[in-house]
C-alpha cells in the first residue's frame, strides 16, 4: 500500500513539472544568470534582509554615488560595450558592483534580471576557492577575478544526505528515509533536480560544502582587499587594514551576525548607521584649570579595520561646543565644517593630483593625508576652552559618505547619502543643576 502511494506521488510530481510556469535554466545557460528571486522562494527572511543590502544596491542603475562614478570614468550603465574611459578596457569596477554581468562581460546591466541584482545570492554562493588579489602577473586580480567559480551552489554546511543516498542505493524500500536530517525529506533543488514550489518549477541548483571559504574572510577579500585607481594610488584598502590588526575574527563575524538562527544577509556596514554608531567609543572630559578648561576628546576605534574605511571618500568629523547657562553657544571648535579651521577633529583620507590638489578616487595620483582612526586606535585631541560662563560641554562625532567638496559636486544626489550623521554624541555639565 505505502509503495503504491509513492509511485502514485511521483507520478502526480512529474505531472505537475511537466505542466507547471517554467524557471529551469536552459542547457547551455550559466548558474549566475538565476536570479535571486528564484531564492525567494525557500529563503524568505533572508532574501527580505539581502533586498535591502548594500550588495543588493550595489550596481550603478541602484547606487546613486557609485552611479556618479561609474558614468564619470566608463558612461551608462544601460549601453552594451562601454568601455573604461582612460584605459579602453572592460570597466574593472563591474567585478564587483555586478558581478554577474562581468561574468559575461556586459556592461548592459538591465539586459537581465542577475545583472541588475548586483552582489546577488549566486554571485557569492558559487565562489569556489580565493586565489587572492595578487596575480602571478603582478597585476590586481578584482572581484570574480580573484576567485575560482563553481556551477555547484558552495555553502557554509551543505547537504549532509550522503548516508541516504547509501541507503536508497542498496535497495532500500523507502530510499534512505529517516535518515540524513531533514533536507532529505523534503522537495530541495539543492539535491540536483528541479522541484515544484507554489506551481512553479525551481531549477535544479545542486549545493555543495564549501567551509573554508564561506566562513572565512575569504569570501569577502575579492571586492573588499586594496583597491588602486588606474594611477596605483591604493583606495578601498580594508583588506589591508584588517591584517595590520592582527585580528583572528573574521569580517562575518560583525557584518553577517547569527540572529533567529540565520546568518544576517543584510550585511550592514558604512551605508548603516546602526552599524557606524556601534564602531567608536566617543567621550569628553573637562578639567577646570585656572581660566581654562582643559577639554579631552576621547576616540577609541572598536573595529579590526580603519574608521571610516571601505570607500575613500567616507570621513568623520567632531563638533566640539561650549553652552552657557541659557544653552546659548559661547565656544565652538569651528564654525560649520572643521576641514580648514580645526584640521584635527577631521578624520579622512587625503588623495590628490600631481599638483597637491584634492582629486576624485579614479583620478588621483597621490595619497596626501590619511588622518583616520586605524584598526583598534585609541585617540586623544585636547582643547583649551575659556572657562568663564561655561555651564555645558557638548561634543558630537558625525559620519559622512563623501567628502564636503564632493558633496558639492554631487549636488543631484539625495540628501540621505549627502548630509553627515550623527553617529555619537557626549555631554558634560558643569553647573549643578539642582
Amino acid at each position: 500500500m505505502l509503495r503504491s502511494v509513492f509511485i502514485h506521488a511521483l507520478a502526480a510530481s512529474a505531472l505537475l513539472l511537466a505542466t507547471a510556469p517554467s524557471l529551469v535554466l536552459a542547457d547551455d545557460e550559466p548558474i549566475h544568470h538565476v536570479s535571486s528571486e528564484v531564492c525567494s522562494n525557500c529563503h524568505q527572511e533572508i532574501y527580505r534582509q539581502w533586498k535591502g543590502s548594500m550588495h543588493a544596491n550595489s550596481t550603478a542603475l541602484k547606487d546613486p554615488i557609485h552611479g556618479a562614478f561609474y558614468e564619470m570614468v566608463a558612461g551608462s550603465p544601460t549601453e552594451e560595450g562601454v568601455l573604461h574611459k582612460a584605459s579602453g578596457k572592460y570597466p574593472i569596477c563591474l567585478q564587483c558592483h555586478a558581478p554577474n554581468a562581468a561574468l559575461d562581460q556586459r556592461t548592459k546591466l538591465d539586459a537581465k534580471v542577475a545583472y541588475n541584482e548586483g552582489v546577488n545570492c549566486i554571485a557569492c554562493h558559487t565562489l569556489k576557492h580565493y586565489k587572492g588579489i595578487e596575480g602571478e602577473d603582478g597585476k590586481l586580480r578584482l572581484g570574480m577575478q580573484a576567485y575560482e567559480r563553481s556551477e555547484k551552489l558552495q555553502a557554509p554546511i551543505g547537504i549532509k544526505d550522503g548516508v541516504a543516498q547509501l541507503a536508497a542505493a542498496s535497495g532500500d524500500l523507502f530510499g534512505g528515509a529517516g535518515l540524513g536530517g531533514g533536507a532529505t525529506q523534503t522537495p530541495n533543488p539543492h539535491l540536483g533536480e528541479p522541484i515544484v514550489f507554489d506551481g512553479q518549477i525551481i531549477p535544479a541548483l545542486p549545493m555543495e560544502a564549501n567551509p573554508r571559504l564561506l566562513k572565512s574572510s575569504d569570501a569577502c577579500m575579492g571586492c573588499h582587499d586594496q583597491r588602486d585607481n588606474p594611477h596605483g594610488v591604493p583606495l578601498c584598502q580594508t583588506g589591508n587594514e584588517f591584517r595590520a590588526s592582527g585580528s583572528e575574527v573574521n569580517c562575518l563575524s560583525c557584518h553577517m551576525p547569527i540572529a533567529n538562527g540565520i546568518a544576517d544577509h543584510s550585511m550592514g556596514g558604512g551605508h548603516d548607521p546602526a552599524m557606524v554608531r556601534r564602531a567608536v567609543i566617543f567621550d569628553i572630559n573637562a578639567v577646570e584649570d585656572g581660566d581654562t578648561l582643559k577639554t579631552t576628546v576621547y576616540l577609541k576605534n572598536q573595529l579590526p579595520h580603519a574608521m571610516p574605511t571601505g570607500a575613500p571618500f567616507r570621513n568623520l568629523y567632531i563638533k566640539l561646543t561650549a553652552y552657557d547657562e541659557q544653552g546659548e553657544v559661547i565656544w565652538e571648535n569651528a564654525e560649520g565644517h572643521p576641514a580648514e579651521s580645526d584640521p584635527q577633529a577631521y578624520l579622512f583620507y587625503s588623495i590628490t593630483d600631481d599638483d597637491g590638489m584634492p582629486a576624485p578616487p579614479p583620478m588621483a595620483t597621490k595619497i596626501s593625508d590619511d588622518t583616520r582612526l586605524q584598526p583598534h586606535e585609541a585617540r586623544e585631541l585636547v582643547y583649551d576652552i575659556p572657562a568663564e560662563g561655561v555651564a555645558l560641554v557638548r561634543g558630537e562625532l558625525f559620519y559622512n559618505l563623501l567628502w564636503p567638496n564632493l558633496v558639492k559636486r554631487f549636488d543631484h544626489l539625495p540628501s540621505e547619502l549627502t548630509a553627515p550623521v550623527l553617529i555619537a554624541e557626549y555631554e558634560q555639565m558643569l553647573i549643578d543643576m539642582n
